[in-house]
């Protein structure tokens, strides 16, 4: 007996090239059939008629806490959090406490996950010990235990030499440099975009060749050493052209977008909004308009949350003060969808985006509906509108500038390995 049949949905599956009404049979865990009327005698049977049925989502970038910062967030209520929106995968990044810099760590995450978790974890390393820019982790020891990749996110390596020798030796083992690009010389002090908005706040601002100037920087690393490099959380206008241009003279360069950088600007943060912000921060319409059309031809290669949960302690204070980051497990997908009728991003490309490209930037076994792969499944109702309150989120963390809005987008089922792990409930809906 088959463990699982989807019936009638569309499947959007842009790794295998499939975008038609089909229904897919699983079986002990793995994808057994992708085709038109199937019958199996499954052991459930879910009608996904005007539903869309795609490879589970990953997202490529959050922040899981722990260790270490578990009243923000644990493993287990981050990947709660993950299985309500829609992710099967998620990659988390190093800046927990002890930092993830040796093998030692990297398999406290991955044990911790094999017990608590119920979507799949994949940790990051650190590129140098601390995150401090110095010297390197122990990238070989991460990489046995289980890392997927290297960053120092929160923090930028000023030092060229230690980002070039952290892209050389990280590529020994497979694994890509993913860069958070920040010059610390030109945004220290800066609390959000420097532009008009932060001069009529009365604010300090950072300015977005801080961004630039980095990604300009490590595009040329890579370039002369013939290595990849990925860009987290681009937020520039210029950051996208450069990923552009890199791209079109045969650069192996990936980036991400995250759902708030395209859909709000620094328009967000009048009145203080410290849910607002960020780092990088929310910048101008010109930037915003631009992750959009990135997204849209591909030279925005994923979208990632940049899940980012913190308590109240750390958000419901003086701007200054504040803490930077939001979270966005649980509204990613509705954000994501809007591009589909707001920006003319084709629905296999935001798929794509969200499932096979950053899969292929991490080198893991997802964001595909191929015969025999895992069975990680997302069924997504695009047209469910829904009011985002952050006291339901299954993640610990409420700071989110989306609370009140009206979503239009959800996820109705996460299935992991054949394994269903959300299941939106009518009263929920």
């Amino acid at each position: 007996m088959s463990d699982l049949l989807i019936k009638g949905g569309r499947v959007i599956d842009p790794a295998n090239g499939l975008d038609a009404v089909m229904d897919l049979l699983i079986e002990r865990g793995r994808i057994a059939r992708v085709g038109r009327k199937l019958e199996s005698a499954a052991k459930r049977v879910i009608d996904a008629k005007g539903l869309w049925v795609t490879p589970g989502l990953v997202d490529m970038h959050v922040h899981l806490r722990e260790p270490g910062y578990e009243y923000k967030e644990t493993i287990a209520s981050g990947s709660a959090a993950a299985a309500a929106g829609g992710f099967t995968s998620v990659a988390c990044m190093a800046n927990t406490n002890p930092v993830n810099d040796c093998g030692q760590i990297t398999e406290f995450i991955v044990e911790t996950a094999r017990r608590e978790a119920v979507v799949n974890v994949f940790p990051v390393g650190a590129c140098t010990m601390g995150l401090k820019g110095e010297a390197l982790a122990n990238i070989g020891e991460m990489a046995a235990a289980g890392a997927v990749a290297l960053s120092d996110d929160g923090r930028c390596a000023m030092n060229a030499q230690v980002m070039r020798k952290a892209m050389e030796y990280g590529a020994m083992f497979n694994l890509t440099t993913l860069v958070h690009a920040e010059d610390h010389n030109l945004t220290q002090g800066g609390v959000m975009n420097e532009g008009a908005v932060s001069a009529a706040l009365g604010l300090r601002g950072q300015p977005a060749a801080a961004e630039e100037a980095i990604i300009a920087r490590d595009i040329q690393i890579a370039e002369y050493l013939k290595l990849p490099v990925h860009f987290c959380h681009v937020s520039t206008a210029g950051a996208v052209e450069l990923v552009r241009r890199a791209k079109e003279r045969g650069v192996k360069v990936t980036a991400e977008a995250a759902p708030h950088h395209f859909t709000l600007t620094d328009e967000a943060l009048k009145g203080y909004n410290t849910n607002a912000k960020m780092a990088p921060p929310l910048r101008t319409r010109a930037d915003m308009e631009a992750l959009r059309a990135g997204i849209a031809e591909g030279t925005m290669d994923a979208i990632a949350t940049d899940h980012a949960p913190h308590s109240v302690i750390e958000k419901e204070v003086e701007f200054d003060q504040a803490a930077y980051g939001i979270v966005g497990l649980e509204t990613a997908l509705p954000l994501a969808l809007a591009l589909v009728r707001e920006a003319g991003v084709a629905p296999a490309r935001l798929i794509e985006s969200l499932t096979a490209r950053p899969a292929a930037i991490l080198a893991i076994e997802r964001g595909t509906l191929t015969e025999n792969a895992a069975a990680d499944v997302t069924i997504i109702d695009p047209g469910r509108e829904w009011t985002v309150d952050p006291a339901l989120f299954k993640s610990k963390g409420r700071n989110t500038p989306f609370g009140g809005w009206t979503a239009r987008g959800r996820a109705m089922f996460t299935i992991v390995g054949g394994k269903i792990v959300h299941e939106l409930k009518e009263q929920q809906a």
